[in-house]
């Protein structure tokens, strides 16, 4: 049998070229010496960029990240043993949220498992079901047609891509010594002369769009409705949010727009946008004035609890969605229709064929309440001596340059920006890791982001995923990010539930106070170090950071039960 250096580097070198022919370009890797030979032949590929991070977690996020901006995989690169462990939050978030990612992990051979060899573990089907694919590469040797390295990277890249996209895993095995030169033998080349000779890949596969479903029963549907809702939870593209508009248009219903579907900010001129709904649908006489009888949802899921509530007190006479993807999203089992399709296409669709059914007064009289909320919690926020978490969140979304995007962490950083975005402000691209909703991995999936978009990010997070996520202020400091960080000395979203707060032992288990604050990391990093207080000095701090080159940690301090309290009083209204 023969192999060795020669051939782990042959196939490396292969499966990095292929994957760069389907569209990969970007390699993230933490230092480990069996995947050596991947490492090594990304860091040799001149149209591969690779990113180093001391961090396994963080190099998985990072290409999260960047999938997440560019809708195309990164790979990453990862050595054998616990380093796998690291990967899986990012793997559960791509498979959750359908973000393509490939995994290339190396690992010993077969003769060495289940042997006790070092650093020698189970990483067959260790990510599970949360990949859409797996495949376990045996050793290089030479008796192995190459094209065959070929063929399964073509397939690797096609099952991450394909409908529903996610991340795919591909466990490559490698005999010791792990590099050096190709020895004398056999030509590796000889069965891929063509392939040489073109710059495509070696297997072409075609994709194309789920075909829009019968129409006939929606159009009706919508054409009966007198009090029709478009509820418009999470868009992947900036074409998606704008079918959605000229749809609404041309009903006249109002869209609950959710932070993520790309319709919250920059949007002064929509007028059919209704953001921050939720203080509005928190009050029960609001509610039963504005009870819908159809609802139409495009994207995916929304990060309003009380939109949920609302809509299962309403029950309407149809709950229509369409998302791209084919999963079931409802979680309160109302969904009467559910079409596969983009929201561009069924937008466009339903627009030819459905005559405009509401009136203007239903509009009209969403519209006017949702004005007058706006410059009461204008009124209540700027007024206020110090920076609250609610002011913060609507400053940033007023304030960010339109060169910016903004990434928001999970827990209380995403609500608030949902509860309290204006749309007077630049119409950036808006993310957040909301397919599990963790925290972790929110520096380093911003990093990622800012990668994949080619330009600078706010970061708005929380402190515990800050701490969660501390090495990837490395990342940070390369990509400029402008990190702004909530520091109210633990869980603050845990004095939302009802009753914990009063708890025996809430303090110590659920609020997790931990005493830090950041400036130190912030110098530990290389970023500059601001800690505004009163809302003014935060939107200096802000515009000075966005205004400058490099990178800044932007650090607020608030108090838990004070957060809960204004949040109360904002939801009770004028």
């Amino acid at each position: 049998m023969t192999g060795g250096p020669g051939s782990n580097r042959v196939w490396a070198e292969l499966m990095v070229e292929e994957l760069v022919r389907c569209g990969v370009d970007v390699f993230c890797l933490a230092p480990g010496l069996r995947s050596a030979p991947l490492a090594l032949a990304a860091e040799a590929h001149e149209r591969a960029r690779i990113v180093v991070h001391y961090d396994e977690r963080g190099a998985a996020f990072f290409a999260l990240g960047y999938a997440r901006a560019t809708r195309r995989p990164a790979a990453w690169i990862t050595t054998s043993g616990t380093a796998l462990g690291h990967g899986l939050p990012a793997v559960i978030e791509a498979s959750v949220d359908h973000i393509p990612m490939l995994l290339l992990t190396a690992d010993r051979p077969p003769e060495l498992r289940d042997t006790g060899a070092n650093q020698t573990i189970d990483q067959v089907g260790i990510f599970g079901r949360h990949v859409r694919w797996f495949t376990d590469l045996p050793a290089p040797v030479a008796a192995i047609d190459p094209s065959f390295v070929l063929t399964t990277m073509d397939q690797a890249w096609y099952r991450s891509m394909n409908t529903p996209q996610g991340p795919v895993h591909v466990n490559c095995m490698f005999r010791e010594p792990l590099v050096g030169e190709a020895p004398g033998g056999p030509d590796f080349a000889d069965s891929l002369t063509s392939w040489k000779r073109t710059s495509g890949p070696y297997t072409r596969y075609g994709m194309s769009g789920p075909e829009l479903p019968e129409l006939g029963e929606i159009t009706s549907l919508l054409e009966e409705a007198r009090r029709g809702l478009i509820v418009a939870g999470k868009l992947r593209t900036e074409e998606d949010a704008l079918a959605v508009l000229r749809l609404s248009n041309h009903l006249g219903w109002p869209v609950l727009a959710d932070l993520l579907s790309q319709l919250r900010l920059g949007r002064m001129d929509a007028s059919n946008v209704v953001g921050g709904y939720e203080r509005l649908l928190g009050r029960r006489e609001f509610e039963d004035a504005h009870a819908t009888d159809m609802v139409l949802q495009l994207g995916g899921a929304c990060i309003s609890k009380v939109l949920r509530e609302y809509l299962r007190r309403c029950r309407p006479k149809a709950y229509i969605l369409a998302d791209a993807g084919p999963g079931r999203i409802d979680p309160d089992h109302m969904v009467t229709h559910r079409l596969q399709a983009d929201a561009a296409s069924l937008c466009e669709a339903l627009r030819e064929r459905v005559e405009a059914p509401s009136g203007p007064g239903w509009l009209q009289s969403w519209r006017k309440h949702y004005v007058a909320e706006e410059r009461w919690t204008d009124k209540v926020l700027q007024d206020a001596p110090s920076a609250s978490e609610p002011y913060v969140a609507r400053a940033v979304s007023r304030l960010v340059p339109e060169s910016h995007a903004l990434f928001v962490s999970s827990s209380m950083p995403v609500r608030d920006m949902d509860l309290f975005a204006t749309a007077g402000g630049a119409p950036v691209r808006v993310a957040e890791n909301r397919g599990a909703s963790g925290i972790d991995g929110t520096i380093a999936t911003a990093a990622g982001f800012a990668a994949g978009l080619s330009q600078r990010v706010t970061v708005v997070a929380g402190d515990l995923a800050l701490l969660h996520d501390l090495n990837s202020l490395g990342l940070a400091k390369e990509a400029a990010l402008v990190v702004v960080v909530i520091n109210n000395n633990g869980g603050g979203i845990f004095h939302f539930i009802p009753g914990a707060p009063t708890e025996r032992g809430f303090e110590a288990v659920m609020g997790t106070p931990h005493g830090l604050t950041f400036r130190d990391a912030a110098r530990m990093f290389g970023l500059d170090y601001v800690c505004p207080e009163s809302p003014k000095d935060f939107d200096a701090a802000y515009s000075g950071a966005c205004a400058g080159a490099g990178a800044t940690l932007i650090e607020v301090k608030t108090d838990r039960k004070e957060n809960h309290d204004l949040h109360a009083s904002l939801r009770r209204g004028p």
